[in-house]
Order: C-alpha cells, then sequence, then structure tokens
C-alpha cells in the first residue's frame, strides 16, 4: 500500500468534493478511486467520508486528517525539489496574497520581477483585504501587515508602516489644522472603514492609548475612494502610510498629528512552516523581501 499515494487521492476527492471529480484529477477510475478510499480508512480505522453518487462529506476526523495529509504531500513535493539540486531553477506555479492597495504599489513589481527572472514560473497574485488562510485557499507566500498570531508558520520582518491622518493642503487652509486629536470633532472626517474598522481613531499621548471618536461625513469601504476623497480636499481621513506615501512625497496631502502617531505596525512575509525549503517560495521570498527592505516609505 502506497500510503503516499492514498493520501493524494483523499485530499483530491475531498478538493473536488466528489468521488468523480478526484478520480478526473487523478486520472483514475472512479472504482479505483473508491478503493483507495476504503483502503485508507481501513488503514486508518476511521470513517473520514460520508460519500454517496453525487457527493461526498469529510467527517470531524476526516478533516483533520486533510489538514495533516496536505502538509505531507507539501512536504514530500518539497523534498522532492530539494533533492533534484538547490542551484535547480525555479518552475511551476505560485500564489501570493497581499493587502488590495500594498500589492498593487509592492507586490506587483515583484511578481514581474520574479516571472522575467525565472521564465518557467507562474504566479497568482490574490489581492484583498483580509486574513486569508494560507492552507485552506492553497496560498505559498502572504504578505501581512500587523502583529502576527503564533502559528506553525515562517515570517520573515520586511519593513513597518504607520496609520497616519491627512488632509489636503486646500482642505487645510479653509478649516484650520487641528492640533490635538480632540480637535477632529470640529472637522470633516472621512472614514476608510478597512483601516480605522469604526469611528473610533486610535492615537497616544505621552505613551498612554487615547481613542477618539468621530463622525464621519463620509464613510467609505474602499481606500482608494478614500483617498481621492481627500485629496480633492474634502476633509481628513486616517490611512497607512504606504497607501499615501506619493501623495505626502508630492505636497498632495499633508500628515497631521504626527506626534499622536500609535506604534507601527510591522511587516511580513509568511509562508508555511515545512522541513524543506521549496526551490519557487524560497526564491519569491528572497526577492520580494530584499525589494520590500529596500522601499524607504516601509522603513
Amino acid at each position: 500500500m502506497n500510503r503516499l499515494h492514498l493520501m493524494s487521492v483523499f485530499v483530491a476527492v475531498v478538493e473536488e468534493g466528489s468521488l468523480a471529480g478526484g478520480a478526473r484529477r487523478m486520472m483514475m477510475s472512479p472504482p479505483a478511486v473508491t478503493r483507495a478510499i476504503n483502503a485508507l480508512e481501513s488503514h486508518v480505522g476511521v470513517k473520514m467520508l460520508q460519500r454517496t453518487t453525487r457527493y461526498v462529506r469529510v467527517t470531524e476526523a476526516g478533516q483533520r486528517y486533510f489538514e495533516d495529509a496536505r502538509r505531507v504531500i507539501a512536504d514530500a513535493d518539497a523534498a522532492d525539489e530539494a533533492a533534484a539540486g538547490i542551484n535547480a531553477a525555479p518552475r511551476g506555479s505560485l500564489t501570493v496574497t497581499a493587502p488590495v492597495i500594498f500589492g498593487k504599489m509592492f507586490v506587483m513589481p515583484s511578481i514581474v520581477a520574479y516571472l522575467n527572472r525565472y521564465p518557467d514560473m507562474e504566479v497568482s497574485a490574490l489581492f484583498v483585504d483580509r486574513m486569508v488562510n494560507l492552507l485552506d485557499e492553497g496560498v505559498d507566500v502572504a504578505i501581512r501587515i500587523g502583529e502576527l498570531p503564533d502559528s506553525g508558520m515562517k515570517a520573515l520582518r520586511v519593513g513597518q508602516v504607520h496609520r497616519v491622518v491627512v488632509a489636503a493642503p486646500s482642505y487645510l487652509q479653509r478649516a484650520g489644522t487641528p492640533a490635538t486629536p480632540a480637535d477632529l470633532n470640529g472637522h470633516v472626517i472621512v472614514a476608510a472603514q478597512t483601516v480605522t474598522g469604526g469611528n473610533e481613531w486610535k492615537f497616544q499621548a505621552r505613551g498612554q492609548a487615547l481613542t477618539v471618536r468621530v463622525k464621519p461625513r463620509v464613510a467609505v469601504s474602499s481606500i482608494d475612494a478614500a483617498i481621492r476623497t481627500v485629496r480633492e480636499g474634502f476633509g481628513i481621513s486616517c490611512l497607512m502610510s504606504y497607501q499615501v506615501a506619493p501623495y505626502v512625497a508630492s505636497g498632495e496631502l499633508i500628515v497631521l498629528l504626527e506626534a499622536f502617531e500609535t506604534l507601527p505596525f510591522p511587516i511580513h512575509v509568511v509562508h508555511l512552516e515545512s522541513r524543506f525549503a521549496s526551490t519557487k517560495v524560497r526564491s519569491f521570498v528572497d526577492l520580494v523581501a530584499a525589494r520590500l527592505r529596500g522601499e524607504t516609505s516601509l522603513g
């Protein structure tokens, strides 16, 4: 019994959601897939799939086994790569995730450089403003902003960013410049909900946390929309420093209340822990880390 093969069949069936789908992926006949699942369940001694001719449902034990089996298969693939030679050129596919604007500004140029360097690679970029589960969503590398929870992932710190309060010079000429966070209550507020998470803006004063509740005149879920609104002089917004760095550098936006900024948020390049370093993952992590560390706006 080839246990790695049985694991691969099981993972294919679960990911495809049916015995027929798993059979197509593995290029096996449906009866052969059924025999493989039966053999695996017999070996493990537990029912892992509730199945009919139309669908499969993973049991609680099967879900735990599925997650472990996928790690084992990934380790085996990485071991094959390592055995083939540490200097072998990366080939295959890679999936990378990052926050939307950060991905557009910093990660996409790194992906282009990576693809130009390694012509046998393909990359899928998932740029979303939510936490992506690398294992569940089949992601190889993530760029994360903020403190990391304890996990079985490797993390390489590559920079840091701040939350900053910004406004256009035209707005400040018209409405005045706030001197303290409390002064924000007298101003037009543009709330970027994915940055502040609500109407309570965080600051610190003399080492103590300070929260100011604001009343937005406009609240948006799009960072681009918030930036556009404040650039046109409509009001004041709280955004991440990297998101507005080009406009601050050009003078289109002014950073306010710098003395009250909270501690910076670290930036990490994250990938799943493994005993073997996949050539494609290692080469991308090295490239993107070097480029991000060279960005002055992320220091």
